[in-house]
Formats: C-alpha cells, sequence, structure tokens
C-alpha cells in the first residue's frame, strides 16, 4: 500500500512541476532527491507553520499545501490522505474552471 501511496506521490510532484516555472520546477527537483531530506523535512515544517500564521502580511494559505507535500515524501503516514487531498483538489479546480468558462461563453451570446 505504502508504494502505490509513494507512486502516486511522485506523479502528482511530476505534475506539478510540468505546469510551474523552470526555476520552481528545477528546485523542486533538487528538493525531491533523496539526499535532500535533510532540508525537505525541516522547509516543509516551516511552511506547514508558515501555512497555518495565513493570516500575517507575507504568508500565505499556499504554503501549508506545499509543506504538506514535501512532509509526505518522507513521512508515510501523510502520503494517503495527501494524494487524496490533490486528487479531490484537482477535480474541484476543474470543475470550478469548467463552471467558470461556460458561464463566459453564456454571457457573451
Amino acid at each position: 500500500m505504502a508504494h502505490k501511496s509513494r507512486e502516486r506521490l511522485n506523479r502528482q510532484f511530476d505534475r506539478l512541476q510540468q505546469r510551474i516555472p523552470d526555476a520552481g520546477a528545477r528546485l523542486l527537483a533538487r528538493l525531491r532527491r533523496p539526499e535532500a531530506r535533510l532540508i525537505r523535512i525541516p522547509l516543509g515544517i516551516v511552511l506547514v507553520l508558515g501555512g497555518i500564521f495565513s493570516f500575517l502580511p507575507v504568508l500565505g494559505l499556499w504554503m501549508l499545501p506545499l509543506g504538506l507535500l514535501l512532509l509526505a515524501l518522507d513521512l508515510v503516514f501523510l502520503q494517503g490522505p495527501v494524494n487524496n487531498a490533490i486528487v479531490r483538489g484537482t477535480r474541484r479546480w476543474s470543475v470550478w474552471r469548467r463552471a467558470r468558462r461556460d458561464r463566459r461563453k453564456a454571457d457573451k451570446s
């Protein structure tokens, strides 16, 4: 089961790397390497804490899911919940974008 979760998480990371700018994709690729574990875990914790305090200026809610993603690479118990959250979030985002596009088409006609 953990192997499937790990593969699914890697597919999610691959998809994310394709969607972000090159500089971010290169950084993410370096962070995904096994030897980057000593950087990845503290960075994930800092991002989660920053996401929790997103009401403060400069910090944002975007930090929470990114931190959880990084932590899920090393913490097996987070892989399943993070995978499910990514899949659900992606589906909802697609439905929202499709509905928005359809509304715009209807408004133009």
